[in-house]
């Protein structure tokens, strides 16, 4: 294996734990389904506050690089042994 894919591969896996411990800190909006759709409906100022919009944020970097890393990892990756 080349030294890329391993700093991919290490990449991968880190943004990939993160980004289960980002969408596990986020607050919870309701406990069904009738909850999330008349929430989504009535309340137009989803995570009101500075924290939530930058765990927000930081989801959506950590899940963005845990897909760019998937795709490099995939297209470098050598074929057969």
């Amino acid at each position: 294996m080349s030294p890329l894919n391993i700093v991919l591969l290490v990449l991968w896996g880190i943004s990939g734990v993160l980004s289960i411990i980002f969408v596990l800190m986020h607050s919870g909006k309701g406990t069904g389904l009738s909850d999330m759709l008349a929430s989504s409906m009535y309340n137009s100022n989803a995570g009101t506050g500075i924290v939530e919009k930058n765990l927000d944020r930081l989801t959506v970097v950590s899940c963005l690089v845990f897909i760019g890393t998937l795709i490099a990892f995939m297209l470098t990756f050598p074929f057969g042994s």
